[in-house]
């Protein structure tokens, strides 16, 4: 049994259930531009990549030059005038303070931007808990394996001793490539069976199962 001394989230839709809030930010942001309308299932399927990837995806072919308005829009929405709650899941605060005084090392790898998970983490207040975080803005969107490697170079943690723990396939696919275990969140944007097919170690039904099967499958790590 691997000994995993690196802990490394995605954060919506894994730690925070803002899916929501997602949804209808990336809608009104696509209706001031006049854009097609999306239903609420094609805007999920985009959650865990960067914005400008998915924008991409949810309109192939689209105009560089709408591209940027429709970032802008979208984040006018999700941090100032949509008002769709956002929460942490249940137990995940206690848990993530639990596991970082147990010796875990923590990260975070996000589709969201510097701006949004400095954002989210000073309102939450778990910032400190965190050793390293990676957002897309920063380096290539999920499923390319680059958050992770710049993960890893920063840390000193080679992929072996680290597990990526997210609610997506974009979340997955990134771990497989970059040789990496894998932990999948059924509560999240995608329905566990998508994500059955990256082979995870385990599906977490509730966040607090995540630190009932380190402690007994990898013991405290101080």
């Amino acid at each position: 049994m691997r000994v995993y001394s690196l802990l490394i989230f995605d954060w919506d839709g894994t730690v925070m259930d803002s899916t929501d809030r997602i949804v209808s930010s990336i809608q009104s942001a696509a209706q001031d531009l006049d854009l097609l309308a999306l239903q609420d299932h094609e805007a999920r399927e985009i959650i865990g990549l960067g914005l400008r990837a998915a924008i991409q995806q949810l309109y192939p072919g689209i105009n560089d030059a709408l591209i940027e308005p429709l970032k802008e829009r979208y984040s006018y929405y999700y941090l100032e005038a949509d008002r769709t709650p956002t929460s942490l899941f249940p137990g995940a605060k206690k848990t993530l303070e639990s596991l970082h005084e147990k010796g875990f090392r923590l990260a975070v790898a996000t589709g969201k931007s510097r701006r949004g998970l400095d954002r989210v983490l000073a309102e939450t207040g778990l910032g400190w808990l965190f050793e390293v975080t990676a957002c897309a803005d920063e380096t290539a969107s999920k499923p390319k394996p680059d958050m992770l490697m710049d993960i890893f170079q920063r840390t000193g943690v080679e992929p072996e001793q680290a597990v990526m723990i997210g609610d997506t396939e974009f979340d997955l696919e990134m771990a497989v490539r970059a040789g990496v275990d894998r932990m999948a969140v059924s509560y999240g944007a995608h329905h566990i069976e998508r994500l059955r097919k990256y082979q995870p170690i385990l599906e977490i039904h509730n966040f607090h199962e995540l630190e009932a099967w380190l402690d007994d499958n990898a013991g405290e790590n101080k």
